[in-house]
């Protein structure tokens, strides 16, 4: 379902020109022929013969709010379950995946490579590492610009993370899904964004070791806290789509194949508007 029998739905890099046709909206304006556009007074794009054969890079953010979960899987089990899953799909067509691994910093990079040996090389990689010391905070901005500096190829990037982290992260995000078609796969617990009435709780801050008593027996205390939480959550929202990148929520309560199922369906949909190297607040402007 995930490349289909003659078209993949996750594309590779074309190199063989097959056509020129009048640029439509959608297009990668990277793919105007200028000298065509000038004598004919109109834009046009180059359309090339596609690739099966792709790169695929997991941007993996392992800090430790990560490790939370409520349930009986936390966001890190999720991350490796979604990892495991997509690489051995995409390595299965011969196509090669990668990662860069986010600890207290930029620790491990992981080349791409394609065969089951290398699926398990990753997963053994992710699965191993010790849980990451309180950091004082993420800063996934760093995770980004690395990963920029190292993926040098027109790739397909999938950046998993809970996106809690200091600010900043936008800007390389969006400078990332300029050169690269990128997936934000979005971690998240669902006591995150909701608190029940549990009484007096003692709350630690994974990354910062920040500890607090919190009384969640108080019913103003629950709304503020899903208040506060709803706003972070439009926020977050706004900011991936202004960097024009599509958004994949995984829960810690999702059943993997239905998220899976609904990755397929995203990307059906944008191949079918035609994906497009433009970020989104100049698709939006267009």
């Amino acid at each position: 379902m995930l490349q289909g029998d003659y078209r993949t739905l996750l594309r590779g890099t074309g190199l063989d020109l097959a056509d020129l046709r009048e640029y439509q909206h959608h297009d990668d304006v990277r793919h105007i022929d200028w000298n065509v556009t000038a004598r004919l007074s109109s834009p046009h794009v180059r359309v090339f013969t596609e690739d099966r054969e792709m790169a695929a890079w997991f941007l993996l953010d392992l800090s430790p709010s990560v490790d939370f979960g409520s349930g009986e899987q936390a966001k890190r089990e999720v991350s490796a379950g979604f990892v495991a899953v997509l690489a051995r799909l995409l390595t299965r067509h011969g196509n090669r995946v990668g990662a860069v691994l986010y600890g207290a910093g930029v620790d491990n990079m992981i080349p791409a490579r394609s065969g089951r040996r290398h699926v398990l090389h990753l997963l053994h990689s992710l699965l191993v590492r010790p849980q990451a010391a309180e950091t004082g905070g993420t800063r996934l901005h760093e995770l980004l610009q690395s990963a920029a500096s190292t993926v040098r190829r027109r790739s397909t990037v999938f950046v998993v993370s809970d996106f809690i982290s200091e600010p900043g992260w936008e800007k390389p995000l969006a400078q990332l899904a300029r050169r690269h078609e990128v997936v934000a796969v979005r971690l998240l617990d669902p006591l995150e964004l909701e608190l029940p009435d549990l009484g007096l709780v003692p709350i630690r801050d994974a990354e910062t070791g920040e500890q607090l008593l919190v009384d969640t027996s108080d019913a103003g205390f629950r709304r503020r806290f899903a208040r506060i939480a709803a706003q972070r959550e439009a926020e977050l929202r706004a900011a991936l789509t202004h960097a024009g990148v599509d958004t994949l929520e995984l829960s810690t309560t999702d059943d993997l194949t239905d998220a899976i199922l609904r990755f397929t369906e995203l990307r059906k949909r944008r191949t079918r508007q035609g994906a497009t190297g433009l970020p989104g607040h100049l698709r939006l402007a267009a």
